[in-house]
């Protein structure tokens, strides 16, 4: 059955966005929100997709002050009851979330649901004039990816997306360091994701789903398949009708401060290499190592990920290292630090994590709402599109093992068959988002 399209209209005006980290978007993107919240007032707010991170993130959102939910959906009945008791106060739980959707009570929608359906229902609450929060990645394609900015610049709707690092101070603080131009002149910078405790994802039959879960919607807009457990909750992940693996999993997050460091736009070329190394016998389809290299015109930046494995490189899970002449940043969730190149510089001995960053993030949010301040949203759907969809062409490049060379103009590759990977496959009667 095709998603429902409701289309609202909201009021224009005039901001601008800007910031000591993000670039500045031209007023035409934001309008004034036509509801307005006091600190005192109540934020209410509905979660589609209460498993992992959407559970997270209401968990989180739920320690700011006036801010309480009022309404679940998910697909799986069994998980449903279990998050309402938990919340241990009245909640409307929905098995569709269009109808979560057209409670006219609910002001903010967490969107934690599995990569295929966040374009969908991202459009859809932006339609219904909700403020959104989307999970990382923002789409599972770069076609979604910008049908996302349509969505917002369409509806001028409030959107943060859960790339959190974005509001922990100190990565905000590493990256002004490395915009101070201390390093020097930076040719790589390398961004990781050394996974140790995954392990291999066993070989499953397909079966009937679990009594109480609504397959058929949970597959969505993905290719029609009987279920299998691999599947489902979270090893999604790890196939490509629903996600792109670790590249676009903790890619987005590592990647991000790479770009945002370097200000960097979409890379010349890129090409990579890996594949089914660590486990090539699992159930899982996308690669559990891949190298990838994003060519630009003074330097480059290289993604690494391996599952099985925790020593990457600095000795660390997990990172984004920039290599200057002068000398090495080295950042990650536990801080940062500056090794110097011989005397060239000062070390910087390890700057570490302050605060909760993901309960710093949805303050943020809410403080944009209240304020009617949408310019100073950490993570806008913009720069969280541009980073996902940098993702994405290092996925396409490996299913292609091809090396690419991307015009920025057309928004194309050079070859047909990686260019034809770009767009999103719906399924099952499920339709893009019209937005014209």
């Amino acid at each position: 059955m095709p998603a429902s399209r409701r289309r609202f209209l909201t009021q224009s005006g005039s901001l601008v966005l800007g910031s000591t980290l993000l670039p500045a978007f031209g007023a035409e993107l934001f309008a004034h929100n036509p509801l307005r919240f006091s600190a005192l007032d109540k934020i209410n707010v509905g979660v589609i997709g209460v498993n992992g991170m959407g559970w997270s993130n209401l968990t989180a959102l739920l320690k700011v002050p006036n801010v309480q939910c009022i309404a679940l959906c998910d697909v799986d009945a069994n998980l449903l009851a279990k998050r309402a008791a938990e919340l241990k106060s009245p909640v409307k739980t929905y098995s569709d979330y269009r109808k979560l959707l057209d409670n006219k009570d609910v002001h903010l929608v967490i969107i934690g649901t599995p990569d295929h359906w966040h374009c969908l229902m991202m459009t859809d609450a932006c339609a219904a004039g909700k403020f959104v929060y989307v999970e990382k990645p923002c789409g599972n394609s770069v076609e979604e990816c910008r049908l996302m900015e349509a969505a917002q610049q369409r509806y001028k709707s409030f959107v943060q997306v859960g790339q959190w690092q974005r509001s922990a101070p100190h990565f905000q603080d590493a990256i002004a360091f490395v915009h101070s131009g201390k390093l020097g002149n930076i040719r790589t910078v390398k961004s990781w994701a050394y996974m140790g405790w995954m392990k291999p994802v066993p070989i499953l039959p397909d079966g009937t789903a679990p009594a109480g879960v609504d397959y058929k919607t949970w597959l969505g807009p993905a290719t029609l398949r009987p279920f299998n457990g691999n599947r489902f909750h979270f090893n999604f992940r790890w196939f490509w009708d629903y996600a792109g693996g670790l590249m676009t999993d903790w890619g987005v997050h590592m990647m991000d401060y790479a770009f945002l460091g370097m200000k960097a736009g979409f890379p010349n070329t890129v090409m990579a290499s890996g594949g089914k190394m660590a486990y090539p016998d699992d159930a899982s389809e996308t690669p559990d190592t891949l190298t990838a290299v994003f060519e630009y015109d003074k330097f480059n930046i290289v993604w690494e990920h391996a599952t099985g494995i925790d020593l990457g490189p600095y000795g660390l899970t997990h990172g984004t290292a920039f290599i200057g002449n002068n000398g090495t940043l080295v950042l990650n969730r536990d801080g940062w630090y500056v090794k110097p190149e011989g005397k060239k510089m000062e070390e910087v001995a390890l700057q570490k994590v302050q605060g909760d960053s993901l309960l710093l993030h949805h303050q943020n949010f809410i403080d944009c709402i209240r304020n009617n301040k949408p310019e100073n949203i950490h993570t806008p759907i913009q720069e969280a599109s541009k980073t996902a969809q940098i993702c994405q062409l290092g996925n396409i490049a490996f299913r292609t093992r091809k090396k690419l060379a991307w015009n920025d103009g057309s928004s194309q590759f050079d070859a047909a068959d990686a260019n034809q990977l770009l767009k999103a496959s719906y399924h099952n009667g499920y339709l893009l988002p019209k937005l014209g």
